[in-house]
């Protein structure tokens, strides 16, 4: 097929999807809209602030947030598909909802939390899936970069832990489908990752190279799985990660996203995946920081396989590059790719996606049945008969830590509970040995720990005194201890063992505090299982 070098090039546009932020400057955004216009660009993947995409952590710049994102990035969407001769497939990260990128949205929970609930309640995850699809079809956005397929079987991995339905394989894999199928009922992408599995790592990618040890065959046997599970449901597309395996690079230390053999001879050719192929990030700094010539990572990363460039940075560059290097039949291949999911959404057709409105109800409604069936009892001596007995003698008080007294776990429990309350907010505003001395005259102490940040850095932002404060009381006291929280927060809580009632809920959500409350009053039984083995100190 004969084709003008500007259609070629027009072609070469749309396999780049770069960054815009929803909290951008006018400036900014019409340097976006000049990028569409003139480069015939294929999509965008939009995220907060700049302040907050991930690789500027160390910028350590302030993320402000405002109230009406949710307003703007619908009118953002709007005004940048004006521009666009061919409908831009828009992108966003929205694993546990919009709520990832955009304040004021309904929140899902973490995978990790996903994670706890039973096989046999499976549906729930393909709820999650389907009402995170409607969130994004409301705002206009067509394709989720979501769900994870990588197995955390790495208890020090500082960037997918929570983000992860946990360490079995089996689990991952059906939720994960179970997650798609939600989404792809509705009509939205989804988006397996991050090839070939970034479980088993202890580096974070945005910052440095994590490297795999595996060979081919633990990698079919475990990291594997749940992708190939994924490409026998029909997933719509598979996002490489920045992620060594040196055995299946001739020893070399070279990242997934830019390797030949990962994406075209394991991918394509032995796990015969013919879908849309988008590589992680090219911002991060594990890939960004290989090429000083601009266009030439843009160009290794198409070479190497994807088919999608996401967070590309360097839009005409790159595509001189891969025009200059690329064969027609490796361009016509990549945007015919492009064009399916494009068609499979509808934009072609019709580029105004934006329809129905955000249902907070329903999102209550669901995330309520999750926390109904995957709070997780650890450990129970008799908890329950030890709080009402105590309760009765005057021997009970409640602690909240990092959450006043009014939350609504306290709030639940008092209608059948009431007892002395106290509470450490933070180091500033709570004096430690003030609440100590007020537990003095308690023999038993009913704690809400509320952790602060779900990723695993500075100990999940717990104080070190209040982990000083939780040792002693466990020791000198009957403790009964929810977690609202990620649970790999449990192994650094000390004496943790000597606790007589230990329950992880997971998230702080009003609905998982109301049914721990419940669950605790009622002394219903719990379904949830940890997701992940946890070793208790």
């Amino acid at each position: 097929m004969k084709m003008t070098a500007e259609a070629l090039k027009q072609r070469v546009g749309q396999f780049f999807f770069p960054a815009v932020f929803i909290n951008d400057t006018e400036e900014n955004i019409q340097e976006t809209e000049r990028l569409i216009r003139k480069h015939n660009i294929g999509g965008l993947t939009f995220f907060h602030s700049r302040a907050s995409a991930a690789t500027n952590y160390e910028s350590k710049k302030k993320v402000v947030f405002n109230d009406d994102s949710y307003e703007k990035i619908k009118a953002l969407i709007v005004r940048y598909q004006k521009c666009a001769s061919t409908p831009l497939l828009i992108s966003i990260d929205a694993e546990w909802g919009l709520a990832m990128r955009i304040e004021k949205t309904p929140q899902y929970p973490y995978a990790i939390t996903l994670g706890a609930l039973p096989e046999s309640k499976s549906d729930l995850v393909y709820e999650v899936g389907k009402q995170i699809g409607l969130d994004l079809k409301a705002a206009g956005i067509h394709y989720n970069l979501s769900p994870l397929a990588d197995i955390n079987n790495n208890p020090n991995n500082p960037v997918i832990g929570y983000r992860s339905f946990g360490e079995n394989k089996e689990k991952v894999a059906d939720f994960a489908v179970e997650y798609l199928k939600g989404m792809s009922e509705v009509g939205i992408l989804g988006c397996l990752k991050h090839f070939p599995g970034h479980g088993n790592t202890n580096v974070d990618s945005h910052l440095g190279l994590p490297v795999l040890k595996e060979t081919l065959e633990e990698l079919l046997e475990n990291e594997l799985y749940p992708f190939i599970k994924g490409i026998e449901n029909n997933v719509d597309s598979i996002m490489i990660g920045h992620l060594a395996v040196p055995s299946l690079n001739d020893g070399k230390d070279t990242s997934a996203t830019l390797s030949k053999v990962i994406i075209q001879d394991l991918l394509r050719k032995k796990l015969g995946y013919d879908g849309l192929v988008i590589s992680d990030a090219l911002n991060m700094h594990s890939v960004s920081k290989l090429y000083e010539t601009k266009g030439e990572l843009e160009w290794e990363a198409f070479n190497a396989g994807n088919d999608v460039l996401c967070f590309a940075e360097n839009v005409p560059e790159g595509i001189e590059f891969i025009l200059k290097n690329a064969s027609p039949d490796r361009i016509f291949e990549s945007y015919d790719r492009i064009m399916k999911a494009k068609e499979k959404v509808g934009i072609l057709k019709n580029s105004d996606f934006a329809s129905g409105e955000l249902n907070f109800q329903n999102a209550s409604v669901l995330n309520t049945k999750i926390a109904e069936n995957c709070i997780t009892k650890i450990i129970d001596n008799s908890s329950r008969e030890l709080v009402f007995e105590a309760q009765k003698n005057n021997q009970l008080a409640k602690l909240s830590l990092y959450k006043n007294t009014d939350n609504t776990f306290f709030k639940t429990l008092n209608s059948k509970l009431a007892s002395p309350e106290f509470a450490f907010e933070n180091l500033e505003g709570s004096s430690i040995s003030e609440i100590k001395k007020s537990l003095e005259n308690f023999e038993t102490i009913l704690i809400s720990l509320f952790i602060p940040k779900a990723k695993p850095a500075n100990n999940f932002e717990v104080n070190k005194e209040v982990l000083d404060l939780l040792s002693e009381l466990l020791q000198t006291k009957k403790c009964v201890i929810y977690v609202f929280g990620n649970p790999y927060v449990l192994p650094i809580i000390p004496n943790l063992k000597k606790a007589f009632g230990l329950i992880q809920a997971y998230q702080d959500f009003e609905e998982f505090q109301e049914i721990a409350g419940i669950q605790f009053l009622q002394n219903n039984s719990f379904s949830g299982v940890l997701p992940v083995n946890i070793d208790l100190q």
